[in-house]
């Protein structure tokens, strides 16, 4: 799973539009017009049988791009910090690449839209998946720390999908 299917389900699951998803990145520091919103959503081969394939996009995006559209959502949900002055959110992944992209996803979802552990767990279960409140929190620590475990694109992508089934059927 690349950044622009996580965009693309993130899009998706909170049902929000090009013009919505443009202010989002601003408030994360990047300002982009609704034009190049949508040719990070727009796959290139639709038709294709071939898995690698059907994930390339018109424009790849970066983790930086990534990330700064996760601020922009925290920013969103929970308000601008005011101690910062309208300063975007530091960013945890590099430019050249993050092997755990999924973990800063899940973290930062949860920061933007106020999710207590047990809810996590909860919208994982209802796509199917079944882990224990000390498997999640390994997944949610800072990278380093003792009991950090990496998140794979399985949780992150039932993640996802049990966000869209909870956002999506309100």
């Amino acid at each position: 799973m690349n950044n622009n299917d996580v965009l693309s389900r993130l899009r998706y699951a909170l049902d929000l539009k090009d013009s919505a998803m443009a202010e989002i990145f601003a408030l994360g520091g990047m300002e982009l017009k609704k034009a190049e919103v949508k040719e990070m959503l727009t796959k290139t081969n639709d038709d294709s049988t071939d898995e690698m394939q059907m994930n390339e996009y018109a424009k790849e995006i970066d983790n930086i791009t990534l990330e700064s559209f996760l601020n922009g959502l925290i920013s969103l949900k929970r308000g601008v910090r005011e101690n910062t002055e309208h300063a975007p959110q530091p960013f945890l992944m590099s430019e050249e690449g993050h092997r755990n992209v999924n973990n800063i996803l899940l973290k930062k979802v949860k920061i933007a839209l106020s999710l207590t552990s047990e809810d996590m767990l909860q919208i994982l279960g209802d796509a199917g998946v079944i882990i224990s409140k000390n498997e999640l929190s390994a997944v949610l620590r800072k990278e380093g720390h003792r009991n950090y475990k990496p998140c794979g694109d399985r949780y992150a992508r039932n993640f996802l999908k049990g966000l869209a089934m909870r956002y999506r059927n309100q």
